[in-house]
């Protein structure tokens, strides 16, 4: 009797020892799904911070450029007035 009645203990322990292993099993899988989750956030996060200060960036740089376009053209206009300047200055003038 003693050897049934540990059998049957045996058997329960064992299915609790697999139902256990088997919620460690679930356990492990979650956390690691749980881990896997907060690094691709963190990625993300960082992701976009990178984005935004791309962004800002590129803003900068699309101001810079408008302002060396506006000097440019004001650059060239002021040549070409220095040039007509020069060119009245150095034309022969005309007797009438």
């Amino acid at each position: 009797m003693c050897y049934g009645h540990n059998q049957s203990l045996s058997r329960n322990s064992l299915r609790s020892r697999r139902s256990n292993d088997g919620e460690n099993e679930d356990t492990v899988v979650v956390d690691g799904l749980r881990d896997r989750l907060a690094e691709t956030e963190a990625r993300l996060r960082r992701a976009r911070a990178r984005e935004a200060e791309l962004s800002r960036r590129l803003e900068q740089m699309k101001r810079f450029v408008s302002v060396m376009e506006i000097m440019e053209a004001f650059l060239e206009r002021r040549f070409q007035e220095q040039k007509d300047r020069i060119d009245r200055l150095f034309s022969p003038v005309s007797t009438k």
